[in-house]
């Protein structure tokens, strides 16, 4: 995968009626099949009253996760036009639910895929779209006499941490995957091999 991605700045969402069907985009990052899943369940509870909420995604993985569904709507008019914005306009770790409220007049396919299609454009336009470097993440274990050294390291490359004073200081980061092996390799330097390192999740 390219070392750059775009993606969505943050939560979007956007609405609009036609011939008297209401369309809701919501939009937002997600990171992991999960996440995305997460998203649209909640979506999926919070809308329980609508006609349809019509899902999409694309999350990075190996290879990259694609996934639309027509939620009921005719084959092809909903879940593939809202996973096609997504793909043209390249963004990737993004989530997509469109909602439809139905309003007594038939769309026909081409008049639902253009709506499904802009209500995705819309909550695009409206969360923003940013350039990412994919994140590498893990805790670093220091003792205290070391926990100076680290942070005074991690500050000074700018890379986002979170501090844990407990018996052991323990700074959870979050670096550019480019940079990560360097940084390990520094921290190591400059604890003489005292710092262990694990992933955030063991």
């Amino acid at each position: 995968m390219s070392e750059r991605y775009r993606t969505v700045a943050g939560r979007g969402r956007a609405r609009f009626e036609i011939r008297g069907s209401e369309f809701i985009g919501h939009i937002d990052t997600a990171t992991t099949v999960e996440a995305a899943d997460s998203f649209i369940e909640a979506i999926r509870q919070e809308y329980a009253d609508a006609t349809h909420n019509v899902p999409a995604y694309r999350v990075r993985a190996e290879p990259l996760r694609e996934y639309a569904d027509d939620d009921g709507e005719p084959g092809g008019s909903a879940g593939k036009p809202t996973l096609n914005v997504l793909q043209q306009e390249a963004v990737e770790n993004v989530v997509a639910v469109v909602t439809r409220y139905y309003g007594g007049t038939n769309l026909g396919v081409g008049g639902l895929a253009r709506s499904y299609s802009r209500a995705v454009k819309d909550a695009l336009d409206d969360a923003g779209i940013v350039e990412q470097r994919p994140h590498e993440r893990f805790v670093v274990t220091v003792a205290y006499d070391d926990s100076g050294t680290v942070r005074g390291i991690l500050e000074s490359t700018g890379v986002e941490f979170e501090a844990d004073y407990a018996e052991t200081v323990e700074f959870a980061v979050s670096v550019p995957e480019a940079d990560a092996a360097n940084l390990r390799d520094r921290i190591r330097s400059a604890t003489s091999g005292r710092a262990s390192f694990d992933s955030p999740d063991s």
